[in-house]
């Protein structure tokens, strides 16, 4: 039986499927407490591993979370850039086991092929990893732009030959990052701001988006089933 953290009365049976995240708020959350911009993302990986956990256990299939846009990680201090990366492989290494066992399937959105090849490693390993059963599928969004993954869908249509006539909305989206997965029914962004920052620009048409003041590593599971409550409240027509 599912336990809710919240006495919020949650539907079971209305749970959003694909849940997305823009985990914004890591650096803003440091300066705070005059800590470094590492220890802000630091923080933010130790919560994404509790919002990852408890997703599954209420039942929802796929979570994305934006970790590093095109833009972000090319314009950070090389300091910053480095920091990221490490924690990357840290938590490739440390929690790839723990994700194995709890049937998370882990995946990557963008093109990683570009980062340091000690990354690189880290992430194929996780990536080949063989579940036992899967419960949920996590997606990371790195190196990534939606702006990006729209043009480089359009490139493979062309370069695979397709006919114009065969060219639908279902065939693009198997010609997305996402393919095979449901577009996600609710973006949730901490932080403050209220954009979606080139964010799953293609899968977000008919998504409900929840924006909280709360910094991305005060954003605990009670916070994420205040979303899902939220969420639930909602009248979604999905264009009727």
């Amino acid at each position: 039986m599912t336990k809710f953290l919240s006495n919020l009365p949650i539907e079971k049976d209305n749970m959003p499927q694909h849940i997305a995240i823009i985990m914004d708020g890591n650096r803003r959350w440091a300066k705070s407490k005059n800590l470094k911009p590492t220890d802000g993302h630091r923080a933010g990986a130790n919560n994404l591993e509790k919002i990852i956990e408890h997703a599954a256990l209420l039942g929802v299939g796929h979570v994305t979370v934006y970790a590093l846009s095109t833009e972000n990680w090319k314009k950070r201090t090389l300091d910053e850039v480095r920091g990221i990366f490490g924690l990357l492989i840290e938590f490739a290494k440390t929690k790839s086991e723990i994700f194995r066992k709890s049937g998370i399937r882990f995946s990557i959105l963008g093109d990683y092929t570009v980062f340091p090849f000690h990354v690189k490693n880290a992430l194929k390993r996780m990536l080949n990893l063989v579940l036992p059963e899967q419960r949920l599928v996590f997606n990371v969004a790195l190196n990534y732009g939606g702006r990006d993954e729209i043009v480089n869908a359009i490139k493979n249509i062309v370069k695979d030959k397709v006919h114009v006539k065969d060219i639908d909305e279902k065939l693009v989206s198997k010609y997305m990052y996402t393919k095979d997965q449901p577009d996600p029914e609710l973006i949730i962004r901490p932080g403050g701001e209220i954009r979606l920052s080139n964010f799953l620009l293609w899968q977000s048409s008919y998504a409900e988006l929840y924006f909280t003041d709360t910094l991305w590593p005060d954003f605990g599971p009670i916070e994420l089933e205040k979303a899902i409550y939220w969420y639930q409240q909602r009248n979604r027509k999905l264009g009727k």
